[in-house]
């Protein structure tokens, strides 16, 4: 586990030194802008379906980096250095959903305030809202980083991942989506489970797809 801080922080700084980290928020950012222009400026409109609107494009922008999790490690030799330091599948993985996680789950979470002001979002959606994504994120990131992994090494990775990636994440989207009413405790507990169920078979998953693509 003493290897797992160095990893994190490696894949941390690439990705804020690469500047993906801001293409998740300022693609959350540009769709919360558009978005009443499509639907118009019914203030009402915007605030019933503004929340969901949010969820679905924090989906989409926790999709955005996946091609850059794994493959690129893989090709650069990164991965086999870790293994012979004696560094486990495992461990690689699951510091790769931490560093994934920190560097679009907060950033996400702070610019759905502006967001949520330009879509006219009370304060208890808003606040449901950000429950939700507090839950919802990590569970995001494992998902990003287990497909990243079934994915690397083949051709047209990032089109394949993204198939196999949004039809996984519906769950997280319904539940997600359906904690913004009032009253909906229920849906946050199944988002939690779903996120811990995600979280646990992430790094044992991810590092047997690992494995298996280098047999």
């Amino acid at each position: 586990m003493r290897a797992l801080w160095p990893l994190m922080r490696r894949d941390i700084a690439a990705a804020w030194s690469g500047g993906g980290a801001w293409l998740p928020v300022i693609f959350l950012f540009l769709v919360a802008s558009l978005y009443p222009f499509a639907v118009g400026p019914d203030a009402r409109l915007l605030g019933a379906t503004g929340g969901g609107m949010l969820w679905i494009a924090a989906l989409l922008a926790a999709l955005l980096p996946i091609e850059r999790l794994i493959a690129p490690d893989v090709e650069s030799g990164v991965i086999d250095q870790c293994l012979v330091r004696g560094i486990s599948d495992e461990i690689i993985v699951l510091a790769k959903l931490i560093a994934h996680w920190l560097s679009f789950g907060p950033p996400l979470m702070i610019t759905a305030l502006p967001a949520s002001a330009l879509l006219k979002l009370d304060a208890g959606t808003l606040i449901r809202l950000e429950i939700g994504l507090a839950l919802g994120t990590p569970a995001l990131a494992a998902l990003g980083v287990l497909v990243a992994a079934l994915t690397a090494g083949l051709r047209s990775a990032s089109a394949i991942a993204g198939l196999l990636a949004l039809p996984l994440a519906v769950p997280l989207l319904i539940f997600g989506a359906g904690a913004l009413h009032e009253g909906s405790g229920a849906a946050l507990k199944f988002l939690a489970a779903i996120a811990l169920l995600l979280i646990a078979i992430t790094p044992i998953a991810a590092g047997a797809a690992m494995r298996a693509g280098r047999e």
